[in-house]
C-alpha cells in the first residue's frame, strides 16, 4: 500500500532539523522555531487539490506554475507572497523535498539553515 498523502508529507516535512507540526485553519502546517515554512492542503475549498504549500524564493513560482502547470499552481492568501502549491500526487519525493528544503532555509536561523544545506 502507498503512503497517503499527509503521510508523505509529514515524513518530508519533520525529517529537518527542529521541524514541528502544528494545526492551523484546520490544516497540519510546518514550522522552525515558530516561523511558517509549509501547510498541508487538503482539498481546500474544495478546489480539488490534495497539496502542499510552501514559501518559496523570489521567481520559483513564476517558473515551476508557467512550466508545469498540472503539478504547480498559485495557492490562495499566500500566492501573492511568491509560495508555491505543489499538487502532492503529481510531484516526486525528490521533487517535494527540495521544495520543503527551500522554504524551511528561507525562515530557519543559518545555523539549522547549515545542517540542511551541508
Amino acid at each position: 500500500m502507498s503512503e497517503q498523502p499527509l503521510d508523505r508529507v509529514r515524513r518530508i516535512c519533520l525529517a529537518l532539523p527542529e521541524a514541528q507540526e502544528q494545526v492551523a485553519w484546520g490544516e497540519p502546517t510546518w514550522r522552525v522555531r515558530k516561523k511558517l515554512f509549509a501547510m498541508f492542503a487538503g482539498n481546500h475549498h474544495n478546489d480539488g487539490r490534495i497539496a502542499l504549500w510552501c514559501n518559496a524564493p523570489l521567481g520559483v513560482q513564476e517558473h515551476l506554475v508557467r512550466e508545469q502547470p498540472d503539478t504547480y499552481f498559485v495557492p490562495p492568501y499566500v500566492g501573492v507572497k511568491g509560495w508555491i502549491g505543489i499538487v502532492i500526487g503529481r510531484a516526486t519525493d525528490a521533487e517535494i523535498e527540495s521544495l520543503v528544503a527551500q522554504a524551511y532555509c528561507m525562515v530557519a536561523p543559518k545555523k539549522l539553515q547549515a545542517l540542511v544545506e551541508g
